[in-house]
């Protein structure tokens, strides 16, 4: 794994795990895109959302990357392949989507279904993680109920802080059926059973 310089004239790949799984047909001018994997990161609601998801004054909680303590954990996404044109533009917009206190690695991506047939040879890709050290990097010691009790409160410019996880949690579950991510999967019925308008949405 290494901090990516950006400086190859070729095209590059970018790693959603977040709401990008959902927004990019409208923020990314992708030339292609595959479903897959990165390995040796955690999933975790440990960013803070002042904008999105929440304000200054109630803030919310979204999804960043942590580093797992087994190289052999798995976060699954969608791989974005962007131009060689388009890198630059792409990544200054993601750079000020994503605002302050973020870091980009380059990492390498695993397609998903592997084919057993087949070698799953992995591909080069970006992410963009929050830098522990940040102000926006929160709550690593919270319980999931304390998280929960912030999101249950948190709405922002793009929505309500519970339809940010239930949407994330749906998406997951289409794209990768089967596959487990607890963290996201619990909170999400933590918050169900607390919130009187998460049934409606997950009916949608």
């Amino acid at each position: 794994m290494e901090h990516d310089s950006g400086q190859e004239q070729e095209d590059i790949w970018i790693f959603a795990f977040g709401s990008l799984l959902w927004k990019a047909d409208s923020l990314l001018p992708y030339l292609e895109k595959q479903k897959g994997f990165v390995k040796g990161f955690q999933r975790r609601f440990f960013r803070s959302s002042v904008l999105h998801r929440g304000t200054p004054e109630n803030p919310g909680r979204v999804v960043t990357l942590i580093y797992s303590g087994n190289p052999e954990c798995k976060v699954y996404g969608v791989g974005y392949r962007i131009a060689v044109q388009d890198k630059h533009h792409v990544l200054e917009m993601l750079r000020c989507r994503e605002t302050v206190g973020y870091e980009r690695y380059r990492v390498e991506f695993y397609t998903y279904p592997s084919d057993s047939q087949q070698p799953n040879d992995p591909l080069p890709i970006q992410l963009f993680a929050v830098a522990a050290d940040q102000l926006t990097f929160v709550g690593k010691d919270d319980t999931l109920e304390t998280i929960a009790e912030q999101i249950l409160g948190a709405a922002g410019e793009s929505g309500t802080n519970p339809a940010y996880v239930y949407r994330l949690a749906d998406a997951m579950r289409q794209l990768f059926p089967g596959e487990q991510d607890d963290h996201l999967f619990d909170l999400e019925k933590l918050l169900l059973s607390r919130d009187p308008q998460g049934e409606e949405y997950t009916k949608q």
